[in-house]
């Protein structure tokens, strides 16, 4: 019939005509339920609602907690409708929630704090964080090409792991850089003391590359 049609949330439908009293309170009702509303109009009224929500996983929250444990403060970012934002978020924990957030506003709110996405949209916010996580099982190529480290499951458990695995490795590093450089010193000073000899030199330089190496090693069993 050439007859146009718009489906899109509240705000792209309102850009059409003013929704009644009573579409927008069960548009709220149900965002509140953490659903988000998508409405059918032929730019006069709405012929309908459409109330999708996502399945939360159990291993979210596990994950949520996790990080919690870790001192890892959690904001979710999403172009999602605040209300559904809140109703998610309360789901599994996280701290603070932002709803219809672009993807200029959350490169803008990345650039304060280092958070996750595997959407397209997502792509600047991950350039931005100090360490971008994507789903790679489910992320977009954009979103795998710009992110440092990619899941390759949606198992968001593995985002605490890899936190542990790194403080572990950051606290490996600082270990081995003293240990090296603390037996190095000591060799220095048995030197200008006149008390160095040819093993010392060499377990100096071998026994603590040695050392290095074998305190490294303990990474395998975390």
């Amino acid at each position: 019939t050439g007859k146009d049609f718009y489906l899109g949330n509240l705000r792209l439908t309102e850009e059409h005509f003013n929704c009644p009293s009573e579409i927008k309170a069960t548009v709220q009702r149900l965002e509140s339920q953490g659903k988000t509303v998508i409405l059918l109009n032929d730019g006069k009224q709405v012929l309908g609602l459409f109330a999708v929500a996502d399945t939360v996983k159990n291993s979210s929250r596990e994950a949520i907690e996790q990080l919690h444990e870790l001192g890892v403060k959690t904001i979710m970012l999403t172009g999602d409708n605040p209300h559904t934002a809140k109703a998610i978020a309360s789901q599994v924990g996280i701290d603070e929630a932002r709803g219809n957030q672009l993807p200029e506003d959350k490169h803008r709110a990345v650039e304060e704090h280092s958070r996750i996405g595997d959407g397209i949209n997502d792509a600047p916010a991950l350039a931005a964080a100090d360490i971008g996580f994507a789903m790679g099982a489910m992320g977009t190529d954009t979103a795998i090409e710009t992110a440092d480290v990619a899941l390759m499951d949606d198992d968001l458990r593995k985002i605490p792991a890899f936190v542990k695995l790194s403080r572990q490795t950051y606290s490996l590093l600082v270990q081995n850089i003293s240990l090296a450089l603390g037996i190095k010193a000591v060799f220095l000073v048995l030197t200008l003391m006149g008390m160095g000899t040819m093993w010392m030199a060499v377990f100096a330089d071998v026994g603590a590359s040695l050392l290095v190496v074998a305190n490294g090693l303990r990474l395998l069993r975390k």
